[in-house]
Formats: C-alpha cells, structure tokens, sequence
C-alpha cells in the first residue's frame, strides 16, 4: 500500500460540491436542484455562484425529479441533491417513469448513503440503493472512494449523455487517489498486483482494502485489489482477467449483500468463470446508530473482514 498515501481524510461529498461548483463555470447548462439539504451536500458555492441555475424545491423530492427531467427537453443538465434515502426510495416511481424509462439526461447525485452516515440511524443509512438504481434500464450506477474521485466523477458525468446515479458520503475518510485523475465511467482502477486473491472494493471500502492487502502481505498473501468506481456498467473485462490468475474474490460493499457489487460480479462469474467468492457488506439487516468505524466493525465491513473473506476465499479454491 506503500504508493498510495493518505493526503488528509476529507468527506466524499465535498469532492461532489467542488466538482460540481467547477461544472458551473465550464458548463452553462450545467443546472443545480436541491431538496432543502444545501449545506449537507456542499452545493452552497454552485448556489451563491449561478443562483439563476440554482433551483431549491425543498423537501419536495418527487417534485425534483420531475423538474429535473424537464429541464433536460430544454438542453439542461441538471443534477439534483439530497440524501440517497431520498434520492432512491423516496422517488423511485419518478426516476423510474420519468428518467429512466425516457433516458433522460438527469444526473442524481446522493449524498449521506450506507452505514458511515453513522448516527442518523437505520432510517437514513439506506443500504438498498445500488441495487434499487442498477436495476433500471438505461442507469449508469458510480460509488467513487475518496474526495478526489468524487469530484473528478461528478465532472465526468456531465459530459456522458444519459441518466447517472452517483453515490457518496458524509464522513471525512482518506484522500489517496491522484488529483489530475481521468475518470472513465465503466473502466475498473487496478491499484495493487497480486496472485493469490482478488480484492473488489467500492466507496469508503476501497481504503479497507488497500489495508486489507497491506496486512495480508504480512502473512505471505499476495492481494490483487480492484477498485470498482461504476457498478453499471461494471468492467466485465478487468474483473475476469484477475479472478483468472487468482482463482478467488472477494467483494466489499457498504451495502446489502443483496442488489449491490458482489451480486454483479457473482453474476458475471456464474456465466463466465465459476469462482470461490466471499462477499463483505451488509447482510440482510438495517443499520443503526453509533459512530461510522462503530458500524463498519459491527456489520462485519472492516478491514479485519476484508483479511477473513479473502483467507476464507483462498481456502476454497
């Protein structure tokens, strides 16, 4: 783990509002809608920028979407911002019916999603969301890991015509990827070599397994370490080409087990490769309050899980 180093933990959703701020520069059709959480999702600098562009409907999410997608017939691109509660369950019957089923060009940007919200509780720690979001035809579905990705994705997305969800988070967590990255939506970052186990990590669980392989090393196992930024369309290519030589995977996910990325890579690889598979995530459960290392520890999505899952992997080959 050696070449990636931890610059500052910063929160994941303040790399969306800088992206987002510089989108509204670049970008004049670049619009913003927000539901009452300005503050919560950094949008506050796009807000005191474009205020023209800026469009605060309050606690109206399904109102939101449906203004969103109008305002793509216009050539808009709007982006729209809540909580990922919010932005899935609360509205899936108009992001449904009149985002996905047209292909609007809306990007749906969620902030506050999985267990690190932390303690908000289980009513706001929607662990559903992925599943909920790769399930709708035509919805490209990205959970980028540290600050810098997030912003770099949020910048991508506006050129990429069609509807996008993009999944971040509350809690400040290590900053590691590079800062000039090129973000390509769909394309897999492979960020440690390795022969023995296969190591796909998304969102704040990328960091886990980076000290997952880390320690691991120590004990003479060799880990390959994926990190999967967009889980639609999920890189079929790169995951393959890994479990080849290793034989073995483990997912991590702050998700259910159920609908999230251990189900699309179990998917691909019951068609493709049958292989010894161990997933860390959620499983079946809801959250609940306490601090967000509290919760990573209690639902079995730490980086001591990770080490297990990929010995128990191993074991079954």
């Amino acid at each position: 783990m050696a070449k990636y180093e931890n610059t500052g933990s910063k929160d994941t959703r303040s790399g969306f509002g800088e992206g987002l701020h510089e989108l509204g520069k670049e970008n004049e059709n670049v619009v913003a809608l927000c539901a009452d959480l300005t503050g919560s999702l950094k949008m506050n600098a796009f807000e005191n920028d474009f205020p023209e562009r800026f469009v605060q409907v309050g606690i109206a999410e399904a109102n939101m979407m449906g203004i969103a997608a109008g305002l793509t017939i216009g050539g808009k691109i709007p982006f729209t911002g809540t909580f990922a509660n919010f932005s899935t369950g609360r509205v899936y019957d108009q992001i449904r019916q009149s985002i996905a089923y047209s292909g609007k060009n809306v990007k749906i940007c969620a902030s506050h999603a999985g267990l690190t919200l932390g303690e908000d509780g289980a009513t706001h720690q929607i662990l559903e969301d992925i599943g909920l979001m790769k399930m709708l035809p035509h919805m490209v579905v990205i959970n980028p890991c540290d600050f810098n990705q997030t912003k770099a994705a949020t910048k991508a997305i506006a050129a990429y015509e069609g509807p996008v969800y993009l999944r971040f988070g509350r809690p400040k967590v290590p900053n590691f990827t590079p800062v000039d990255q090129n973000f390509e939506i769909g394309k897999a970052v492979l960020l440690e070599s390795g022969k023995d186990v296969t190591i796909i990590a998304t969102g704040h669980l990328v960091w886990k397994a980076l000290e997952a392989s880390e320690q691991l090393a120590e004990k003479g196992i060799n880990a390959e370490v994926i990190n999967i930024h967009t889980i639609k369309p999920l890189d079929s290519e790169a995951i393959l080409k890994s479990v080849k030589k290793t034989r073995c995977v483990v997912t991590a996910e702050e998700h259910q087990f159920n609908g999230g990325l251990g189900d699309s890579v179990a998917q691909l690889l019951s068609r493709e490769l049958p292989t010894a598979q161990e997933y860390v995530g959620v499983d079946d459960s809801f959250g609940e309050s306490g601090t967000p290392e509290e919760l990573l520890t209690k639902y079995g999505c730490d980086t001591a899980d990770i080490i297990k899952a990929a010995e128990n992997a191993i074991a079954r080959k």
